[in-house]
């Protein structure tokens, strides 16, 4: 996965992923795609942690195999995870970013889908 983050990267929270989309396994993709679905995700990192909300989409390709991207917009891609999400990097608390900017802290993302 991706190793490194430019200048131009203000919005992305995390590099050196396990896995993209496309490693995610099938029921949990399956989820992701109701178009009822409510998702959960909590960032964690360095014993902090920060829960935000998005929505599933019957349009989400879930294909690749680096990124993972969740979007406040309802744009999807190949990259994205979720749309409609109500929180951005720039709500992320400032002490987790600062934590994950460090090469040795490891950073969760947990993801978590409810079906309507």
């Amino acid at each position: 996965m991706e190793e490194h983050l430019t200048e131009n990267g203000d919005c992305i929270i995390g590099v050196g992923a396990e896995k993209g989309c496309a490693g995610l396994g099938e029921e949990l993709k399956s989820a992701l795609r109701g178009d009822r679905a409510i998702i959960t995700l909590r960032i964690s990192a360095g014993g902090e942690s920060f829960e935000f909300s998005a929505e599933g989409d019957r349009e989400l390709e879930l294909s690749h195999h680096s990124d993972i991207v969740i979007r406040k917009s309802r744009f999807t891609s190949d990259r994205t995870l979720a749309i409609g999400a109500n929180a951005a990097a720039v709500d992320i608390p400032r002490s987790i970013v600062s934590r994950l900017k460090n090469p040795l802290t490891v950073g969760l993302l947990e993801i978590e889908v409810e079906r309507v």
